[in-house]
Parts: structure tokens; C-alpha cells; sequence
């Protein structure tokens, strides 16, 4: 999974003493919600782990609760087009930024599919492990045993969601998809049953910022982005939307898949923007 680095990322704005004041207003109750919210979770997860297993049919509304709240607290509207799939499969998605965690679970009870960097990242790597992120490693002989990972959690009816770009850009755009993952769609009597749902992401910045305000990339750290876009005020806007379900078997190959999820993804990209224009 390479860092994208096809654009300079934006200079982030000064933070003035309303912006602190702003920081501290958000950033409080931010930190109250997501972290009270993980501890109940952990408690929910105490009971349900020994009576349900790996199947988690309680917590990812929690999930989904604190990721709603922090889309209100951080005052970042979402609109949402189409809808999730009912039934087993997984989700593909572009990616932009760490909001994408926040705006994607939002939307959905979703497990997220991440690079295993992300599990040693302070804060974060905690919250990824407690919802039930799955990590795949880059190392290609680990590659067997991630492909029956994913096959017990689709199994069990989990929906994971993969961002086959491998990596985040700037938001402005849709990176080629790549295809390894998508054989993990293929494993021994799955794609009969499984369905794979793309999703376009897209942020519009607030007036007067860079395009790309958002959007999170390259050696961009990570602390002064997220400062950033507390203080903002007032804040943009992203969408979600839900394309339609693919059939896997109806599909093709992982590559004729992954092709069909990038094009639905890109396209979705393009009207939102067109739209905002």
C-alpha cells in the first residue's frame, strides 16, 4: 500500500483565538462521546463476545451512535443518496481522509479493513481494534491467511469495507482501484451469496478553504489536520452515496469487479462535485 503523493497538501489555515476556543467547545465533547462510547462498548462486548461469538449483533449500534454524534459535534453536515445493502457482502469506498472512519460508520454498520500499521497508532489503532477493524499486513506470504480471515467474517455476516485504492488522496479525485482484495470475494462458495456495494465519499471544503481541506494524505500530520478542522467554523459538507449492489458471481473475475466498483465509485464522485459546483 504506497502513500499517494500526486498533490502538494494545502497549507493548513491559522488557528486564532476563536479558533481555540472552538477547538476546546468540540473537542471536549468529542473526546467525551468516542471514548465513553468505547468504554460501553467494551462492556456491551463482555456479554455479547461469549453469546453471539464473532457475529456482534449489538455493539455496531453503538458504533454507529458515536460516529453520528461526531459528525454533530464536529458541525459537518452529511447527506446520504441511495442506501445500504440488506443482506451479506461487502463495501468498497474512495478514500480522503481519517473523517472517512467517522462519516462511513456513520452511515452504516460496517467493519473496516485497514493496513496493520493502523493498529499500533495511538488512539486510533485502539478504537480500529474495539470495533473489530480487520488489518491485513503488506507482507504477500501473509496472504492465505488473510483470505480465510475475510472468509469467517463475511461468513459470520459481517459487512467489511475495503478502500482498494490503498490509499488516501486528496479527496478531488478516485485513484485506480487495485485487485488483490477483491479475490477475497472468490473464496470457496461465497460468491453465489455475497454482493459487493460501491460507494462514493465527497466532500465539499467551506467557503474560502482549499478544495482539498478535507482530505488527508502523504506526510500530512496528522494532529494539526485534525486541530484544523475543529476550529473551522462554519464547516462544509459531505456526501455519501450508495450505489447499487454488484452480484459477485455475476461479476466476473476480481479484476472485471474491481473495474465495475471504480467505475460506479468515480462517476458518484463526479456528479456530487459537478453538483456542488
Amino acid at each position: 500500500m504506497s502513500t499517494w503523493r500526486g498533490a502538494d497538501p494545502p497549507p493548513l489555515p491559522r488557528i486564532g483565538p476563536t479558533g481555540w476556543l472552538r477547538i476546546a467547545a468540540r473537542g471536549v465533547p468529542l473526546a467525551l462521546v468516542t471514548y465513553g462510547g468505547l468504554a460501553f462498548l467494551l462492556l456491551v462486548r463482555l456479554v455479547e463476545a461469549p453469546l453471539c461469538g464473532a457475529a456482534r449483533p449489538v455493539t455496531p449500534f453503538i458504533t454507529q451512535f458515536v460516529c453520528r454524534s461526531a459528525l454533530v459535534l464536529l458541525g459537518i453536515r452529511c447527506r446520504v443518496r441511495g442506501r445500504p445493502m440488506a443482506g451479506r457482502g461487502a463495501l468498497v469506498a474512495n478514500h480522503a481522509s481519517w473523517l472517512d472512519i467517522f462519516v462511513l460508520n456513520a452511515c452504516d454498520r460496517i467493519y473496516f479493513v485497514s493496513k496493520a500499521e493502523v493498529a499500533g497508532w495511538p488512539g486510533i489503532g485502539w478504537l480500529a481494534r474495539a470495533t473489530g477493524t480487520v488489518f491485513i499486513a503488506r507482507d504477500r506470504r501473509a496472504a492465505k491467511a488473510q483470505q480465510a480471515l475475510f472468509d469467517a467474517r463475511l461468513r459470520v455476516g459481517h459487512r467489511l469495507l475495503f478502500f482498494p485504492e490503498g490509499t488516501s488522496s486528496d479527496g478531488l479525485r478516485v485513484l485506480p482501484f487495485k485487485t488483490t482484495l477483491f479475490a477475497a470475494f472468490h473464496g470457496d462458495g461465497l460468491a453465489d451469496h455475497l454482493q459487493v456495494q460501491p460507494v462514493s465519499v465527497t466532500y465539499t471544503a467551506p467557503a474560502g478553504r482549499d478544495p482539498a481541506f478535507y482530505g488527508w494524505w502523504a506526510d500530512m500530520d496528522f494532529g494539526g489536520h485534525f486541530l484544523a478542522v475543529l476550529a473551522q467554523a462554519p464547516q462544509g459538507r459531505v456526501e455519501v452515496a450508495f450505489h447499487d449492489p454488484l452480484p459477485v458471481a455475476a461479476a466476473g473475475d476480481r479484476k472485471a469487479l474491481a473495474l465495475a466498483c471504480e467505475r460506479a465509485v468515480r462517476e458518484g464522485v463526479a456528479r456530487a462535485r459537478a453538483a456542488a459546483a
